[in-house]
């Protein structure tokens, strides 16, 4: 009798799957590692978590891997920032994670990976980014599981040895726009190079982004893979009632069940907030306008703005409830009340300056509601003729979107049926084949 085929293996680095709010590329990472599984991969996790590690108890360490809120000595602070600086010539070596089933992880199951085996190295991306400063050398991870495929989600100075790495790059945007972020630009321009001679593959999520790489990096386009993304939604989140939305809407938030605009990400130069809310407060229209998501690098200017305006409407007298105020704000809003404040709005209003994908278009496209973005970049690829496209800088343009958006039924609903149709052409379906195109060459997916 055959013995059945060992499934290759994919390590997948967990840099940004260790955010307890989830970002774009935590969102990407986390997709990646299930559709790496539906494909019929291996999948493992390389997570850079401090002080997991106890050599005589399995399920201390277990336990101390999901302790978010472990606050190490102050000598253990001390040897932890030394070790940073300790040079690895062998190599960063990976550890085990024993997953016993003892931690209840039902509560994180909406930010966790798929995974077969979850591997550690203590302090590995930022002892990797310290070592990187100083040599100017991408580190070595010993191979310890035997991975053919290291996928880094993000530009990250390390290679797996013994394996194909390939490196995602998202987006330019440091360098196409480098007044909206705080990287040393200088530092990561000479990153993404690097990434792009060590790589075997660069693997990105837009063809606009595709194009950037190529040209800028001057990276040969055979070993530029564009995968798009994918985002799948629970069925019964999908599928939550009008009245059941309604309720959420307007019983936790104070909105008013499809009589609200919506943006949602994080708050930075080129998410174009402080356009948005101009162009909302000028168009007129008897609407709500709702930001989501966490303040980001550089917020100051809008979040003024925006204080200063809801602070003087409270003057006027039309503040003081939820029938009359006009502007909302919400830090952070877990996902299941996410879909519905989606799902509640009139528009999502989304006019990046510049993405990478743009991920808001995506979901608000699947979940049927109307999409206000930008005409230029990635965000007009995804969005295709699915909604309404303005230039990103013109606030009357983006007012007049809102305009017609709130005062027509019928183009709402042409535009929530157009989403749908082409959200399917970042279904996961397809999102796995784009995959198998990626790991093409690299690995024989089953």
């Amino acid at each position: 009798m055959k013995k059945s085929p060992v499934a290759p293996t994919v390590m997948i680095d967990g840099f940004n799957l260790g955010l307890s709010r989830g970002t774009g590329v935590a969102t990407y990472a986390r997709n990646l590692s299930y559709e790496c599984h539906n494909i019929g991969l291996k999948t493992d996790i390389l997570y850079g978590l401090p002080w997991v590690e106890h050599n005589h108890s399995k399920l201390a360490t277990e336990i101390s891997f999901f302790d978010s809120e472990m606050s190490p000595s102050p000598f253990a602070m001390a040897f932890r920032t030394a070790r940073r600086f300790m040079p690895r010539p062998g190599g960063y070596r990976p550890v085990e994670i024993p997953i016993s089933g003892e931690v209840i992880t039902r509560p994180l199951a909406s930010r966790l990976p798929y995974f077969d085996k979850i591997r550690n190295v203590s302090d590995l991306y930022s002892a990797a980014e310290y070592q990187y400063a100083m040599t100017g050398r991408f580190q070595r991870v010993r191979n310890v599981g035997g991975a053919q495929v290291m996928h880094w989600t993000y530009p990250l100075p390390l290679r797996l040895s013994g394996a194909r790495n390939i490196y995602t790059l998202h987006d330019l945007v440091p360098l196409r726009l480098p007044y909206a972020t705080l990287d040393r630009k200088s530092a990561y321009l000479k990153l993404v190079r690097q990434c792009v001679r060590e790589g075997d593959r660069i693997a990105t999520v837009s063809e606009a982004s595709r194009a950037d790489i190529i040209r800028m990096l001057d990276c040969p386009p055979e070993n530029v893979v564009n995968t798009y993304q994918s985002v799948d939604f629970p069925d019964h989140l999908l599928n939550m009632s009008e009245d059941e939305i309604r309720a959420k809407v307007e019983g936790i938030f104070g909105l008013n069940y499809k009589k609200y605009f919506m943006f949602f990400g994080a708050i930075e130069p080129k998410k174009n907030v402080g356009r948005i809310i101009e162009s909302f407060l000028s168009s007129g229209i008897d609407a709500q306008l709702a930001l989501v998501g966490p303040t980001g690098w550089q917020s100051e200017q809008e979040m003024r703005f925006f204080n200063s305006v809801s602070q003087q409407a409270a003057r006027l007298g039309v503040g003081g409830s939820s029938q009359g105020q006009k502007l909302f704000r919400f830090e952070f809003v877990p996902l299941p009340l996410l879909v519905a404040l989606i799902k509640g709005a009139r528009a999502t209003v989304f006019p990046s300056l510049s993405e990478g994908f743009g991920l808001p278009v995506l979901e608000s496209m699947i979940l049927g509601t109307p999409v206000i973005t930008s005409q230029i970049g990635a965000t007009a690829e995804v969005a295709a003729d699915a909604a309404l496209l303005v230039d990103p800088y013109d606030t009357r343009d983006i007012a007049e979107a809102m305009r017609a958006l709130n005062g027509d039924d019928e183009l709402r609903d042409k535009l929530s049926k157009l989403g749908k149709e082409r959200a399917q052409w970042f279904a996961p379906s397809r999102y796995r084949e784009r995959l198998r195109v990626l790991y093409d060459g690299l690995i024989s997916c089953p």
